[in-house]
């Protein structure tokens, strides 16, 4: 898909999604990123720290909603800049028939800057209606 600078304006919603999440998806992560602090998928553990329970990686989640941007702009190189802030974490209960949480993440055009070709991408990153990301924004090279 080509994206044109001049067919973008503030506010213009680019997509929204669902991001389900299992505990093998935190396993898999934990892998792939060397975490592996029992908060991210021991129940007792995470509860003898004052958790609500298994969260999910808070990085996990950062990269799994910065997805939509990726997939929209149609190059994940185009992404020049992301970052958030965490808010709260992400319970992820055992479930063997559903998914153990779902993130709804939601993209706009925040700002547009035509002198640098650029376009910012604020998302909002929810989980039961609540904020797991504030101030998430991607700033993509849009040619």
């Amino acid at each position: 898909m080509s994206i044109a600078l001049s067919e973008l304006e503030t506010g213009q919603e680019i997509g929204r999604t669902t991001i389900e999440i299992s505990r093998a998806d935190l396993v898999r992560y934990a892998g792939a990123s060397g975490d592996f602090n029992p908060i991210h998928w021991n129940e007792r553990f995470a509860r003898s720290v004052d958790l609500p329970g298994v969260i999910a990686h808070g990085m996990f989640t950062m990269g799994a909603a910065v997805q939509l941007v990726s997939d929209w702009i149609g190059d994940p190189g185009a992404v020049i800049d992301y970052q958030a802030r965490f808010t709260r974490p992400v319970t992820v209960e055992d479930l063997d028939d559903a998914p153990g949480a779902v993130v709804d993440v939601v993209g706009t055009i925040g700002a547009i800057d035509p002198d640098n070709s650029t376009a910012r991408v604020d998302l909002s990153v929810t989980f039961n209606g609540q904020k797991v990301l504030v101030k998430a924004q991607a700033v993509v090279r849009v040619w």
